[in-house]
């Protein structure tokens, strides 16, 4: 383990508090994140809810926002403004910088980064060009920028399971661990911690990924529980430390060997553990604990030994096939040195095809991928393959190899006559899921086809066992130079920097759609209730399609936030000037819908207490009612909703509707007629509620609900419509048409589809028009 404290950090080791532990497991193409026992060992969500975080980061220009993380453009299709595989661009750990005796791995990733990464990487430097800014960043400052997008995202973790504001808290409060490779240099790591610090997590660790794999099998195995019951053949055992028989059968009783076959997008590792058999004399087990050795109460599981690539991955099979299909498709052959060229899109395109084949042979024997517009005339063409395919085009470059890590790994171990039977195989990582892979497993220790391979460690293992480790005997911490300190100082103002300026091009867009909105509010309020009142002059016609322009004038775009908050306080005015007389009505209906809805709490809080009185308090009803009974209950809640809803009583009519949903939660052994009748009206109330949550315009809400209508039956017209209605008030018109499309073709005639759809075409020609009259003013 690899720990470094600044002079400051030492001289506050005695007076800060514990930190929250953060494991953190950086991949090629995606990052794990849990915490620690704190927190009981949460995964750490992105910001769009998903369970990893891209590893890229995207610069969208001057006057926008940098990307980061699941905000980042989608790698597959990112240009050279995204960069990604940051884990492998660090100083000391870039598989480009190779010379004629560099190995075949090497030069396959070398041709990787050259011919599919569009980003400007050079690696003498470790640094990127990026065109939309016109700057070259240093590869540890892209990675701080990662890791600050971590950061903001545990923070959200904590403070969404404590219910606290941490975006305060005090830097001292988290503590980051890296899982990397055992053949990771010390300058990388060191660069890893670098980035840490330059987003203000001042507490940093690196350690082995075998040794989080170790922590995370003896906490699912052995941590509290007896291994007197695990037999296996004695290991690595000296006839001369112990000439007790008995005590001798009794440790090679408790001994386990197991093997770990780990294997992501661009590396591998494999690693041998010894499970139980500790001497019993806990002096000597004191006195031979190495750095390898996961700190445990029965010291039950060790690592004897760790064998890492840092270029055998599942990339390398995309490859194969990238590289095959390129030579011998009939519609791609001819077009080798004109069309797929070295970081093209259909180069891109058909990589990315390619990886989507690897995925289906992983589950089918095989399969067939479409990939759009990469043959002649821009036509589209069909990837084929097979299982047999695969081990043709990688048995050599891949499984042989995996084989022969394994091998080594047996080797450093002690050999497979020392070590016995290994009695367990786990196998974690997406490159393990291809079959192909695990029969090279299966046969580099002997085993057949039915010998079952374990999936006990998941994707998120090495997080999970990085937040478990705590600092232990073998950390060597390694005081900071003051020549080391100033860069990470450096690192750490130009990180904040461009933080702050993230937060001030934030909140230029925020004014910028602000206005946005405030135009079109104006320009469809003519047909509302009260849109007689507004002026119907040529210059408020002016005055709207002025403020339309200046949002695509070069004026908008390089103005600060001062000068857009001056604009848009500018708007307001000029608009009370317009629109007095209107504006004061829709007020006045707003006091007065306030009113009622004040005066709606009220009557349902005495209703509540009223059945709060006769004992059927809805949030404490945990009786298991018998099927009619528990319908009634849902029934009765739905016609209250549906008579609230009728009187426009909207917000009371969500809450009965939403109540009504929580008591189909609660039937339980139901045979398939009751399933299907539960289900029917679950679709009817999640229909009803995302109705509700339309006339409240609380959007998100009832997008969430037509997506559970559509769960139920994704063949809903009117759920389909409704999430359609949703998108179109929402302004993403491309996805509002989608949803047209799949209902118009179960409801071709529908009137209110057909209404609908000329609603979003409308507003898409108008959004074309605008686009093309922006693109004319920027390129003339």
């Amino acid at each position: 383990t690899t720990h470094y404290k600044t002079n400051q950090q030492a001289k506050m080791t005695t007076t800060t508090t514990a930190a929250t532990v953060v494991g953190i497991d950086l991949g090629t193409l995606t990052t794990k994140i849990t915490l620690s026992s704190t927190h009981d060992f949460e995964i750490v969500r992105n910001a769009h809810g998903g369970h990893t975080t891209p590893t890229a980061v995207t610069f969208a220009g001057p006057t926008r926002p940098r990307l980061l993380g699941e905000d980042a453009a989608d790698i597959s299709r990112g240009d050279e403004n995204t960069v990604w595989m940051m884990d492998r661009l660090l100083t000391g750990n870039n598989c480009c910088d190779t010379t004629d005796d560099s190995n075949d791995d090497q030069k396959i990733m070398m041709m990787m980064m050259q011919d599919f990464c569009r980003f400007q990487f050079d690696n003498h430097t470790n640094s990127v060009y990026i065109p939309n800014m016109d700057t070259t960043y240093d590869t540890t400052a892209l990675l701080a920028m990662l890791l600050g997008r971590v950061k903001r995202n545990v923070l959200a973790t904590i403070q969404r399971r404590t219910g606290k504001n941490d975006n305060n808290a005090d830097n001292e409060e988290l503590e980051f661990v890296f899982a990397v490779p055992s053949n990771y240099p010390q300058v990388t790591r060191q660069a890893v911690m670098d980035a840490a610090y330059a987003v203000k997590v001042n507490k940093s660790r690196v350690v082995d990924g075998a040794r989080c794999l170790a922590a995370v099998y003896q906490r699912k195995f052995y941590d509290g529980q007896d291994v007197d019951d695990v037999v296996v053949s004695n290991n690595n055992s000296n006839d001369s430390s112990n000439d007790d028989g008995d005590e001798q059968k009794k440790t090679n009783k408790q001994k386990k060997t197991v093997l770990v076959v780990e294997m992501g997008h661009s590396r591998s590792c494999v690693s041998i553990l010894q499970c139980g058999g500790g001497s019993g004399n806990k002096e000597e087990e004191a006195a031979s604990q190495n750095q390898n050795d996961i700190p445990s109460s029965n010291n039950n599981v060790q690592v004897l030994s760790s064998v890492s690539s840092a270029t055998l991955g599942a990339a390398m099979i995309d490859m194969a096939l990238f590289h095959h299909f390129q030579s011998n498709h009939p519609s791609l052959s001819h077009t080798t040195t004109t069309f797929l060229t070295p970081k093209s899109r259909p180069a891109q395109r058909l990589m990315e095809g390619c990886r989507k084949l690897k995925h289906i042979l992983s589950m089918l024997p095989e399969g067939n991928v479409t990939v759009e517009t990469i043959g002649k005339n821009d036509t589209d063409v069909s990837l084929s393959g097979n299982r047999e395919l695969l081990k043709q085009l990688c048995q050599e470059s891949v499984a042989n190899k995996l084989k022969s890590m394994i091998a080594a790994a047996v080797d450093e171990a002690g050999g497979i006559d020392v070590l016995g039977d290994i009695g367990s195989v786990e196998i974690t990582g997406g490159g393990t899921r291809i079959p192909m892979i695990q029969d090279a497993v299966r046969h580099a220790i002997g085993k057949g086809e039915d010998f079952v391979l374990s999936k006990s460690l998941d994707d998120t293992s090495l997080a999970f066992g990085a937040s478990l480790l705590p600092i232990d005997a073998s950390t060597t911490n390694v005081e900071v130079t003051a020549e080391h300190e100033a860069r990470r100082a450096q690192l750490l103002e130009e990180e904040m920097a461009m933080m702050e300026r993230d937060v001030q091009m934030v909140r230029k867009d925020e004014i910028r759609n602000q206005i946005e909105s405030h135009v079109l509010e104006l320009r469809s309020a003519r047909h509302s209730t009260h849109g007689s009142l507004l002026p119907s002059s040529d210059e408020f016609a002016s005055y709207l399609d002025g403020n339309d322009d200046w949002l695509f004038s070069d004026e908008c775009e390089n103005a600060t936030v001062e000068e857009m908050e001056e604009k848009w306080t500018q708007i307001q005015g000029k608009t009370q000037e317009f629109c007095a007389d209107y504006l004061a009505a829709t007020q006045a209906d707003a006091e007065r819908k306030e009113k009622e809805l004040e005066d709606e709490a009220k009557r349902a809080a005495a209703e509540q207490d009223a059945e709060a009185g006769d004992g059927e308090a809805e949030d404490h009803d945990t009786r298991r009612l018998p099927f009619k009974r528990r319908m009634e209950i849902v029934l009765k809640n739905k016609t209250e909703a549906n008579e609230l809803f009728s009187g426009k009583n909207y917000q009371h009519a969500a809450a009965r509707y939403a109540k009504a949903l929580s008591h189909c939660n609660k039937f339980f052994d139901l045979s398939p007629d009751q399933q299907n009748e539960v289900n029917e009206v679950k679709l009817s109330l999640y229909l009803n509620l995302a109705f509700a949550y339309i006339k409240l315009e609380k959007l998100d809400n009832a997008f969430l609900q037509c997506n559970e209508a559509l769960k139920c039956d994704a063949t809903s017209v009117k759920a389909l419509y409704r999430r359609a209605t949703v998108l179109y008030q929402k302004r993403k018109f491309d996805e509002a048409s989608k949803d047209l499309d799949e209902a118009e073709k179960l409801a071709p005639d529908d009137k209110a589809l057909k209404k609908l759809r000329v609603l979003v075409e409308k507003q898409m020609t108008k959004q074309k028009a605008k686009e093309k009259a922006m693109a004319k003013k920027m390129f003339g």
